[in-house]
């Protein structure tokens, strides 16, 4: 016996599609909220976590929230993604620089409170050696608009605006959830990431970042 979902139809198909579509909308919506309560829970000052490394195998209940360091730099593929403009770009692009990679959306509230502090590390450490670059994940005809936006009613000044359309870059690094944060060094590789909200502007995100954006003995920020 047919069960209701069974029908062949092309009137009960687009119902079944349209009640699967909410309920998947409908998950999407309590993720967020849930997300946001757990970022009143855990971060009760600014919204902001310090960026702490973890090393691979760290056992504190905390390691989620951290960044976590791998032992040795790690391949990534390529990802495409482009500028305001609609210039494609791919992560090959950025060869030679340090990168913080990050993937956020205009519509995730733990990214409207990171934003600022990555484009304030952007504006003390972005130049010819290093770079913010913050991908939105924003889809649509109107998604660089939404950006262009939300970069003006946060002020953002220092990031450059760039965008998936596809949504599909931040699945070939395997994020999981948005915001997730790469530190990708000058051949592209990963050095580590996080997944969640935190402070990079912060004295412990300047220092896990200015270690490998300058060489041993090397003085003073870098050059812009």
């Amino acid at each position: 016996m047919k069960s209701t979902e069974d029908s062949d139809t092309p009137a009960d198909a687009a119902a079944i599609f349209r009640r699967r579509r909410l309920r998947v909308v409908s998950l999407l919506a309590m993720l967020v909220v849930l997300a946001f309560v757990l970022r009143i829970a855990v971060y009760k000052d600014d919204g902001l976590a310090p960026v702490r490394v973890a090393t691979t195998g760290e056992t504190s209940g905390t390691a989620g929230l951290r960044f976590a360091l791998l032992p040795a730099p790690r391949p990534l593929p390529s990802i495409q993604f482009m500028d305001d403009t609609g210039r494609r770009l791919t992560s090959e692009d950025f060869r030679g620089k340090v990168v913080l990679l990050n993937f956020w959306a205009t519509w995730c509230l733990p990214c409207r409170e990171e934003m600022p502090a990555l484009d304030r590390l952007q504006a003390t450490l972005g130049g010819k050696d290093f770079e913010v670059v913050a991908v939105s994940i924003d889809k649509g005809d109107k998604a660089i608009s939404a950006v262009k936006v939300f970069y003006r009613d946060v002020g953002i000044r220092h990031l450059r605006i760039y965008q998936d359309p596809t949504g599909d870059a931040g699945f070939e690094v395997g994020m999981v959830g948005i915001p997730t944060t790469l530190l990708l060094d000058r051949e592209g590789k990963e050095l580590g990431r996080m997944s969640g909200p935190a402070k990079w502007d912060g004295p412990e995100a300047l220092a896990l970042i200015e270690r490998h954006v300058r060489p041993p003995g090397a003085a003073g920020r870098n050059a812009r």
